[in-house]
């Protein structure tokens, strides 16, 4: 398999980002911006840095042209960082950006950051609609690249993965969801009980504004015509349980949506074992070669 020592040892670092809850930044990585005149030659490869897709800071993105790109048939990966939705970068998911970038090079890729959320100023809609500017802007005619979206989260990213392909895809622009342990209902009482989901839905509890939770829920939004996902959970995991899992498994097998899912046993929220990291990598390679290739 082409690559695949390089891609294993790659991957197997998300796994142990994934773990990360929060991050300050660096300095900004040195790159080229995107001058809105600017234009991209089919035939050349380009990486681009801090792309910029809106007015704020954080609405910066990374991107990788293809050579010989066609803004038909360029599929794009779309990588969507974790942190708990108030914390976490897109330089979590360099080390992604660049396996993909070399096991499939005739993808483009596209890794977002977006503005982090917090009581006062909550992640849903506002980074929902980060998602939406980020994919409208690389859509754009100078970059060549088509709307097939692979949308690849972990944790928050997960989420916002599985939230934005199953509600805001109306135009099926989103063929496939990797999500590894991201939460699937937030209307569980495990999370219910707590505030942990106040940087998701604002200061509201779930007794007097119940529905916020249900319309934040990625299971909430599934239809027949959903994406097809793959989704991975440890079932140690202290920061999402198996019951989202479960939840959304019923869920994509109600609706027929296709679909795989892995629990770990014994892994939690990341810092996966060598063997489980392994599995996850063969079963992410397979799913993209089957799906999205």
């Amino acid at each position: 398999m082409k690559n695949f020592k390089s891609l294993s040892s790659i991957l197997l670092l998300v796994l142990v980002l994934t773990s990360i809850s929060s991050c300050k930044k660096d300095d900004p990585d040195d790159g080229p911006f995107d001058p809105p005149n600017i234009s991209y030659d089919i035939d050349k490869p380009y990486v681009l840095t801090d792309v910029p897709y809106g007015s704020h800071t954080d609405q910066k993105m990374d991107m990788y042209l293809p050579a010989n790109r066609n803004p038909n048939t360029t599929k794009v990966f779309v990588l969507i960082h974790g942190g708990g939705w108030n914390a976490g970068d897109k330089e979590h998911f360099n080390y992604v950006f660049d396996a993909l970038k070399q096991y499939y090079p005739n993808h483009a890729i596209v890794n977002i950051n977006y503005r982090l959320a917090s009581w006062n100023s909550p992640a849903i809609p506002k980074q929902i609609q980060d998602i939406e500017s980020a994919l409208k802007h690389a859509s754009s005619d100078k970059f060549n690249i088509s709307k097939q979206y692979c949308l690849f989260g972990n944790s928050a990213g997960g989420h916002l993965a599985m939230l934005y392909g199953y509600r805001y895809n109306a135009n099926n622009y989103v063929k496939a969801v990797i999500n590894t342990v991201g939460p699937s209902y937030l209307a569980d009482p495990y999370y219910t009980s707590n505030t942990s989901m106040y940087d998701v839905v604002g200061p509201h509890s779930f007794s007097t504004h119940p529905q916020l939770y249900y319309d934040a829920s990625p299971v909430s939004w599934l239809s027949p015509s959903a994406p097809i996902t793959i989704s991975f959970y440890g079932d140690s995991d202290i920061l999402v349980p198996t019951s989202q899992l479960d939840t959304l498994e019923s869920a994509l097998t109600n609706h027929g949506v296709v679909h795989y899912s892995t629990l770990y046993p014994g892994e939690g929220h990341g810092n996966w074992s060598q063997a489980t990291s392994a599995d996850y990598l063969l079963k992410v390679i397979n799913f993209i070669d089957t799906h999205f290739n």
